[in-house]
C-alpha cells in the first residue's frame, strides 16, 4: 500500500513502512510530552494532519501502536548495545562501551521507555528483541568465559546480575540531576570491580568441584 503526503509544492509517496514509522513517531512525542494517557487516535490524527480511519488501518488499537512503540525501542537500544560489544577488544571497553551505548540511548529515549513500561497491558510481553536481555546476558557470559577462564555456570549469574546495574542506572539517570558521564563512570566501576571481585576468588571459592573420576579397574 503506498500513501501520499504533501511536502512542500511536491507531493511524495510514502511506502507503508516509512508512514508506520511516522504514526510511532508521532506517538513517541505524545508520550514524551504529555503521557501515555494523551495518546489517541484523535490527538494522532491532529499532530499528523491524518484521518482516523488510516490510522487505524495501520494499528486497529491504541495498546497495539503503544506495544509496537516499545518494542521498536527495545530493538533500538539493544542493537546499539550489540554493535558496542562487537567493536570491544578487552573486558573493559566492553563494559564500557555496552553501557555507555545503554545510558546514551536513555539519556535521549529513556522517558518514553520508563512511560511505556509503567502501562502493564503495554510491558507484560517483555522484551521481545532477537537482542534481548537473556540472549545478550548468553552473548557477553560466552565472552567473558574466554577472557576469564571461569566456568559458565559461575560467569552467567555474575553477567546476569551485572546486566541489571546499567538499567539501574538508567532508572536514576531519568529521575536525579546527575550528568550521564559521572552516572557512566560509576556504573563500570561498578561493573568491573565485581567481575574482579569474583575472578579472585574463582579458583578458592566459586570455581565448581569436579568428582573425582573412579580408579580404572585392574583386568584380571
Amino acid at each position: 500500500m503506498i500513501t501520499v503526503a504533501e511536502t512542500g509544492k511536491k507531493r511524495v509517496r510514502l511506502s507503508r513502512e516509512v508512514r508506520r514509522e511516522m504514526i510511532l513517531d508521532h506517538a513517541a512525542t505524545i508520550v514524551a510530552e504529555e503521557g501515555v494517557s494523551n495518546v489517541t487516535m484523535e490527538a494522532l490524527g491532529r499532530s499528523m494532519s491524518a484521518s482516523k480511519s488510516l490510522l487505524y488501518a495501520y494499528f486497529p488499537t491504541i495498546t497495539e501502536l503503544l506495544r509496537a512503540l516499545l518494542d521498536r525501542e527495545y530493538r533500538r537500544l539493544r542493537t546499539k548495545q550489540f554493535e558496542a560489544s562487537e567493536s570491544a577488544e578487552t573486558l573493559e571497553q566492553l563494559v564500557r562501551r555496552v553501557t555507555h551505548a545503554y545510558l546514551s540511548y536513555i539519556e535521549e529515549r529513556g522517558l518514553i521507555i520508563d512511560r511505556l513500561e509503567s502501562e502493564p497491558s503495554i510491558s507484560d510481553h517483555g522484551d521481545p528483541t532477537e537482542f534481548g536481555r537473556e540472549a545478550a546476558v548468553s552473548y557477553l557470559t560466552d565472552m567473558i568465559t574466554d577472557a576469564l577462564g571461569m566456568d559458565r555456570s559461575v560467569a552467567y549469574p555474575m553477567v546476569d546480575i551485572s546486566f541489571g546495574l546499567p538499567a539501574a542506572a538508567g532508572h536514576y539517570l531519568t529521575r536525579h540531576d546527575i550528568s550521564r558521564e559521572t552516572l557512566e563512570d560509576i556504573t563500570v566501576t561498578m561493573i568491573l570491580g565485581s567481575m574482579e571481585a569474583v575472578h579472585a576468588r574463582y579458583d578458592t571459592a566459586f570455581k565448581p568441584l569436579r568428582p573425582p573420576k573412579p580408579p580404572a579397574s585392574k583386568s584380571r
